[in-house]
């Protein structure tokens, strides 16, 4: 149960993706190919493949990731919330979560969470290690583990309590549990915009960590715990670094 779960464990993430590169026709004829194949019942008749690659960044196959931010409680009276960003380069930032999960994150009694992580951040980030032949942290390999073995939350799953076709989005969640709204800036369909075109991958970050601690006050009010303020939240992410 979660009211056992010594929050302090927890590794909260979020990730943001895009398309693996700006425009449709920058794909080699198979890859176009297999993504018209791959999108034929996601889209109408009338909308062509390239017309629909703008949502290429939802698969693996034919998104990548640039950016992973994680944050968790420092202390287990939950007075600080720390939040880092992995970004740029997707096999840099991709090595550097691993590093992470495996320095920080791997005892048995540390938990991955993420709001749908279950069906999006999680698998996406193994999917995209394999791609780029990065070995798998033991928080990601799930080959031949029993449900009860994995140590992911997901608080879409939370929240579902056992009705499996009911999605609802963190936006909306956030919003009618009184929890600071983390979507003032951009959302996710804006994400390859603002990535390729205004070419803004900082702006990306801040929102993909304001996701990140929208998700730890989703656990908080679960457990009707006080939210974090403002000033419990530290960001350790350094935005002066280059950006590969």
């Amino acid at each position: 149960m979660l009211s056992k779960i010594a929050l302090e464990n927890i590794l909260f993430l979020d990730i943001e993706t895009v398309p693996e590169v700006a425009e449709f026709d920058q794909l080699n004829p198979i890859m176009q190919e297999l993504f018209a194949h791959k999108t034929q019942y996601q889209r109408s008749e009338e909308i062509s493949a390239a017309d629909f690659y703008h949502k290429a960044g939802i698969w693996a196959e034919f998104g990548k990731i640039i950016c992973i931010s994680v944050g968790f409680f420092a202390n287990s009276s939950l007075t600080q919330f720390r939040v880092k960003s992995f970004y740029g380069d997707e096999t840099e930032l991709l090595t550097s979560f691993k590093a992470l999960l495996e320095t920080h994150f791997k005892e048995p009694h540390h938990l991955l969470c993420a709001h749908n992580g279950k069906e999006f951040d999680f698998p996406f980030i193994a999917r995209r290690m394999i791609i780029n032949q990065i070995s798998l942290p033991e928080k990601l390999q799930l080959f031949g583990k029993k449900p009860w073995e994995i140590n992911h939350i997901d608080t879409l799953e939370l929240w579902k309590f056992g009705d499996y076709k009911h999605y609802t989005s963190l936006q909306l969640l956030t919003t009618i549990l009184g929890i600071p709204s983390p979507k003032e800036d951009i959302d996710g369909s804006r994400v390859a915009q603002v990535y390729y075109q205004e070419q803004d991958l900082l702006r990306i970050v801040r929102y993909c960590e304001s996701d990140v601690v929208a998700i730890a006050q989703l656990v908080l009010r679960f457990l009707n715990k006080p939210l974090l303020r403002n000033e419990a939240i530290v960001s350790t992410t350094n935005f002066e670094d280059s950006i590969s």
